[in-house]
């Protein structure tokens, strides 16, 4: 991990100020961190605060909070299934630093489980190579009946909550400019800036709601690029004894490193002074709709790995915890929503072992809900009032629905004239349409445009192609007389204000 790499993830310095920092290293020397407050580029305190955040290694076994003999049994494993020979092997292996490993590896010889092959490098104990004897294969077998969990040591349920606090979404103050950053592909009411922006400095609950179509869910996963703070996971918690599998690829998302250069040799955070059983990433975004059910929120035992793997939300630590489609759910709104009430009241969550243990975690997250349905339908007013912000998000009103509509033109190459929106406008609004909402923009340009590639036309907007996109929007009945085809109106049966499309008509 390269110091620089974590610093401007955080929008702490700029890649130019590392830049500037590495030449002024390599003209007086120094640590990387130094001379970026000597040019300027961070102040001290914030440095000192940032590098204070970073999990600093284990001295000793003891310093771990793991038991010796779950560390034994864990490296042991590591070596049978990865058939691992050297301690540079183990190390990249269970994450522990040189010291501790060495220590493990001798404790293993002393039980006869290995026995040490020699180094092949002079003074390297990084070379140094073990393999295991008959009774090392028979004892990492009976580990692995007892435990399946083969990967980095765990961290104890006492760190993992200390880092969770540290770690809270709250200790990121969140400004208009980057909401409006977040934002900038949609268009919104400035008015949703105002309401999204106390909300998630707060970090407490927000329910979106308003009619389907209109960028609920585009909002809520704009939220995904507002936070900058570079946040730690584990690879795994041990809890009275269990192992909790907690870090997950597909939600703790590893910071990218920019590109590596000789010049940059002396950024990297020191290998001796990072407990690399935490992985720095962004902070988490989860996301889940119509599929969540109450199993999904407890720890899931795995019976055949006699081992756990953490639920969403609790993956969702430090960050946020999307709940779409609310209410459409395969368990019912209120059985969720009880759920949740502990933890948004008192941020703590309780999750339970299958050996009946309950545990506590701090539950530090945002949690958004989003439906298109009426939240007095769903909710009664005890929860409503846990839900301290309630955004409607509304329909567009006709100034951003013809901006939404220019935009997508952009898009596909087309120009959107005054005469084929207000054709758009009368058909939806005055021709038995559905209402106006955010999403058809993109809807009828991406239809007009496939239907002319289909006739082999130039795409344009043009009848009968938009007739054909608005059709689309709806279902049509079949009770009662077969309607005439819909014909655009004429110039005399346009509303005032509207003149017949030009260039629309066959």
């Amino acid at each position: 991990m390269r110091l620089a790499d974590l610093l401007i993830r955080a929008r702490l310095v700029t890649e130019k100020d590392v830049a500037a920092a590495l030449v002024k290293q390599r003209e007086r020397g120094g640590r990387l961190g130094d001379n970026l407050v000597a040019i300027g580029a961070i102040d001290q305190k914030v440095l000192d605060g940032f590098i204070h955040r970073i999990p600093a290694e284990p001295g000793n076994i003891a310093a771990t909070g793991i038991d010796e003999a779950v560390l034994v049994a864990l490296l042991m494993k590591l070596i049978y299934v990865g058939r691992l020979e050297t301690i540079g092997q183990f190390v990249d292996a269970i994450k522990l630093p040189v010291p501790i490993v060495l220590e493990l590896a001798q404790k293993a010889v002393e039980r006869r489980l290995v026995y040490a092959l020699g180094s092949r490098e002079f003074d390297s104990p990084l070379s140094m190579g073990y393999a295991l004897t008959e009774e090392g294969r028979r004892w990492t077998l009976d580990a692995l009946r007892q435990s399946g969990y083969v990967g980095p040591a765990p961290v104890t349920l006492d760190q993992f909550t200390e880092r969770v606090n540290l770690q809270k979404p709250t200790n990121e103050r969140i400004t208009a400019e980057r909401i409006r950053s977040a934002v900038a592909e949609l268009v919104l009411e400035e008015s949703i800036v105002e309401q999204v922006g106390p909300a998630l400095n707060s970090g407490r609950a927000i329910l979106l709601y308003g009619p389907p179509g209109n960028g609920k869910t585009s909002v809520a996963l704009s939220f995904a690029s507002v936070f900058h703070d570079v946040i730690y996971v584990p690879y795994a918690i041990v809890v009275e004894g269990q192992i909790i599998r907690f870090h997950d690829p597909s939600v703790h998302i590893p910071i990218s490193p920019t590109a590596e250069s000789d010049e940059e040799k002396h950024s990297f955070i020191r290998r001796e002074t990072y407990d690399l059983r935490w992985i720095s990433c962004r902070r988490p975004f989860v996301i889940t709709g119509g599929e969540l059910t109450l199993d999904m929120l407890d720890l899931r035992y795995d019976s055949a790995g006699h081992f756990y793997e953490a639920p969403l939300h609790m993956k969702a630590l430090g960050g946020c915890f999307f709940i779409d489609d609310f209410g459409r759910q395969l368990v019912g709104p209120t059985h969720l929503l009880n759920r949740w009430i502990v933890p948004l009241e008192s941020r703590v969550d309780f999750l339970k072992l299958h050996t009946g243990k309950t545990f506590s975690i701090p539950f530090e997250e945002l949690v958004i809900f989003s439906t298109n349905l009426e939240p007095e339908d769903l909710m009664d007013p005890a929860f409503l009032r846990r839900l301290p912000y309630k955004i409607e998000v509304a329909p567009p009103d006709m100034d951003h629905y013809r901006r939404i509509f220019e935009k997508e033109c952009r898009r596909q190459g087309l120009t959107m004239r005054d005469e084929v929106f207000n054709f758009i406008v009368y058909m939806l609004r005055d021709g038995e349409g559905p209402d106006l909402a955010a999403f058809q923009p993109r809807f009828i340009v991406d239809q007009v445009v496939a239907t002319c590639r289909f006739l082999g036309k130039v795409p344009e907007l043009r009848s009968p192609f938009i007739e054909y996109a608005i059709n689309n929007l709806r279902i049509r009945r079949a009770a009662g007389p077969k309607p005439e085809p819909k014909r655009p109106p004429t110039s005399a049966q346009m509303p005032t204000r509207m003149s017949q499309p030009a260039g629309i008509l066959e």
